[in-house]
């Protein structure tokens, strides 16, 4: 692309700054307009699949995100009403042979502050904060981002990367608030030494029960554990980091197993999340206006993808921003490459959490049937295709 003006970039999450550096690694200037008064990530841990790390190979940020991370050995799945173990997916030699790359979970922050990092240190990215993207204008030949406090900024592109309440969708495909799933889920981070020792596995741990899950896997090191518990309790509006008590988690777990119940009980400080996530859409563009993770493709926590999509995204729109002098024409190859697999995982994200985390009765019996018996091949089969994914190739 032969413009000189800016890409402007709405939201400084995850998505935001990985898209920032790819720009920046191939040559285009941004200016990163970020609401908060700082940069930086809110939550506790995010699991990795190997499709992360071809993102952040590409991105230039491979060395530094191998270096924080936990590479754990299994995703286990255990009955929370048995205590007994499913089945699992090894995520050795084999696993990391057949996708090219580990499975890893790290904290959210750390894994934020190395894009964050790459990013001051480029010349080419901007960032702002205290810089709130409230809507734009544009007229064919730029684009303009209106900001929270009247100051009007003009790019060549504007990308909303301003997460689920993104006020750049808003505008862009003007669909109505996010669809509010009904699960609440509460999340603590322990110290590791207050874990369980019986339960201190190298694994991103699923107890799956009746209406509710629990995860658990090691964090920063084996310093702590991250610790997410959810329970679909049909709550009708959405909520963002309540504090409520251990009695209020607890609520939602008295059915299952003590093994399961004594985890919670280890928790402290928490905190709930009412989950949210919307019908997948093909309206990302807006003239030079484009829409990038959360915003345009918001999932539930089930199949672990949010970030990892969101970085497949920045992947695919900075090689095609790069690759076509038309910005008409790079973001409808962006559109085209990325709907159909993020629409995948948004559905699959919900049919998961229907079918293998919370059912009860004979459709856990079932579940407990077939999953039990995979082979660790045919589990691998089965995960390819989003494994496999680079952002590039669908």
């Amino acid at each position: 692309m032969a413009e000189t003006k800016p890409v402007l970039i709405a939201g400084g999450g995850i998505g935001g700054l990985a898209v920032a550096l790819g720009l920046a690694q191939r040559g285009i200037r941004s200016i990163l307009l970020e609401k908060a008064s700082t940069l930086g990530e809110i939550g506790a841990g995010i699991q990795l699949g190997p499709n992360a790390f071809h993102a952040f190979d590409y991105l230039g940020v491979g060395e530094a995100a191998r270096n924080m991370a936990v590479y754990i050995d299994q995703l286990r799945l255990m009955d929370a009403l048995t205590a007994e173990e499913i089945t699992h997916i090894d995520l050795g030699d084999s696993f990391r042979t057949r996708f090219g790359n580990p499975y890893a979970v790290v904290h959210r922050g750390d894994l934020h502050g190395v894009f964050l990092r790459a990013c001051q240190s480029h010349e080419l990215v901007e960032l702002r904060v205290s810089s709130e993207v409230v809507g734009y204008e544009q007229d064919g030949l730029s684009v303009t981002a209106k900001l929270g406090d009247g100051e009007r900024i003009t790019g060549r592109l504007l990308i909303g990367a301003d997460g689920l309440w993104s006020n750049i969708r808003k505008q862009v495909t003007a669909d109505g608030p996010p669809r509010v799933s009904g699960h609440t889920t509460y999340r603590s981070v322990i110290p590791t030494e207050q874990m369980p020792e019986d339960l201190r596995w190298n694994a991103a741990t699923l107890w799956a029960g009746p209406k509710c899950h629990i995860v658990h896997y090691p964090l920063s090191g084996w310093k702590v554990f991250n610790l997410v518990v959810t329970y679909h309790n049909d709550a009708p509006e959405p909520v963002a980091g309540k504090p409520v008590s251990e009695e209020e988690v607890m609520k939602g777990f008295r059915h299952v197993h003590e093994r399961a119940q004594s985890i919670i009980r280890h928790g402290t400080n928490w905190k709930l999340w009412v989950l949210c996530d919307r019908e997948p859409t093909e309206h990302w563009i807006d003239g030079r206006v484009v829409l990038l993770g959360d915003a345009a493709h918001p999932m539930l926590q089930y199949f672990a993808q949010g970030a990892c999509q969101a970085m497949e995204d920045a992947v695919c729109l900075s090689h095609m921003l790069a690759h076509h002098d038309d910005p008409a024409a790079a973001l409808e190859a962006y559109r085209i490459r990325r709907f159909p697999r993020t629409a995948r995982v948004q559905l699959m994200s919900r049919a998961i959490g229907e079918h293998v985390y919370h059912p009860a009765g004979e459709h856990a019996r079932i579940r407990n049937a077939v999953m039990s018996a995979k082979s660790q091949e045919e589990w691998c089969d089965d995960i390819a295709w989003l494994y496999g994914g680079t952002g590039l190739l669908a």
